[in-house]
């Protein structure tokens, strides 16, 4: 009898090395795929200041391998509360209960944090900083897969993909910074003021990612962080503590800002040919999910499953998109009518709104959040993710 020969190792070219990047070569490594991840940048960094991460982001992780490290690296989170500027609450819920419906924690991170975590996995030599490519569709001659993890402003999407819509200003700026102190908190909180928003969270014991909202024109950003932090305190400062101590502490040379853009409405489809497109690259929504780096592990997660069982990779892809899409097309409308109503309209619409929140019982926001945390991965992804909170 003639030995069968083995299987050929399949191969993929990730572009990006962001979060979803990483995720993915970990995701298709792991299954003994050859990775190779082109990242334009002369070195990994990872953008941005803190994550949360939500039950259906710890059970990507946990389905990634990941379990103990992330909760190694991550801070336990005990619950979240929506405020007003004079402090006083507009509702409340533990991340306990959370926890208890979805089966697994809330957890805050450092980006970086999450970035490096992803890296250590993935593992030497599979990462090729410097390395720009134009058009990713052109690596499909070379691997059996192309995916594309180039971020919002993605070339793959745009060049491949002519007929998606591009990225737009969602009518509003964000601040970002990691406070280094040691305030005691473990509860998230977002306080809500007229057309701004100021987020806290605890990352680790002396760690604290903030973040704030201001419905300004695009593009009128100052030169340097100290001028970036007086603004902050010009529109926070009388807020209620810890607002002004934790602006206080605020490294002006940390402060980051970005105007919010956003896909007015994900790609009809994630796939063309054996090319793919992944987290921002696919469904780049505002950040009032708290769900951009959750839908990017989720997507490593999914597309693993579907090319797990070695068929046609056009095939695969062809079920990727058919899982992924309806699910990013949700909560990418759903983050962009919560970015209308905590950023626009009048005092008399803030406070209708207010009231709204106010009045909504615990149990029902609860059961509104399977929506957003409530996915889980597909049966069989990995063993890790049968694995509880």
């Amino acid at each position: 009898m003639t030995p069968s020969r083995p299987a050929r190792t399949r191969s993929v070219a990730v572009v990006g090395g962001g979060i979803a990047g990483l995720a993915t070569a970990l995701a298709l490594g792991r299954d003994g795929w050859s990775v190779t991840v082109h990242e334009r940048a002369p070195g990994l960094t990872a953008l941005g200041a803190g994550l949360v991460l939500g039950p259906n982001a710890v059970r990507a992780l946990d389905a990634l391998g990941l379990r103990a490290a992330v909760r190694e690296r991550a801070f336990a989170l005990t619950g979240s509360a929506v405020l007003r500027p004079d402090g006083r609450a507009l509702s409340r819920l533990a991340a306990s209960r959370l926890a208890e419906r979805h089966g697994a924690p809330v957890l805050a991170v450092e980006r970086s944090a999450l970035h490096a975590l992803l890296a250590d996995a993935v593992g030497p030599g599979v990462v090729r900083c410097g390395s720009d490519i134009a058009d990713a569709t052109s690596l499909a001659g070379d691997h059996d897969l192309v995916v594309a993890a180039d971020g919002i402003r993605s070339r793959t999407r745009a060049t491949a993909w002519p007929d998606a819509a591009a990225p737009s200003y969602a009518g509003y700026t964000a601040w970002r910074a990691v406070v280094h102190t040691d305030t005691g908190l473990t509860e998230a909180s977002e306080t809500w003021g007229h057309r701004e928003r100021f987020g806290v969270v605890p990352v680790g014991d002396d760690a604290v990612y903030v973040f704030a909202t201001a419905t300004v024109p695009a593009g009128r950003h100052a030169h340097d962080g100290a001028t970036e932090l007086a603004e902050l305190r010009r529109r926070f400062g009388a807020w209620h503590a810890p607002l002004p101590a934790l602006l206080d502490a605020v490294d002006p040379t940390t402060v980051l800002r970005h105007d919010v853009d956003a896909l007015p409405r994900v790609p009809a489809s994630f796939h063309r040919g054996r090319t793919v497109l992944v987290g921002d690259a696919a469904h780049a929504m505002e950040p009032n999910l708290g769900q951009g780096a959750g839908l990017a592990l989720e997507d490593a997660v999914v597309l693993a499953h579907v090319l797990a069982d070695g068929g046609r990779v056009e095939d695969a892809l062809a079920r990727f998109t058919a899982l992924r899409r309806p699910r990013a097309s949700s909560l990418v409308a759903l983050s962009a009518r919560l970015g209308r109503l905590t950023q626009g309209g009048g005092r008399a619409t803030g406070a209708a709104r207010d009231a709204v929140v106010r009045l909504t019982p615990a149990g029902l926001a609860l059961r509104g959040s399977d929506r957003v945390m409530g996915w889980r991965p597909p049966r069989g992804a990995a063993a890790e993710a049968r694995v509880g909170a």
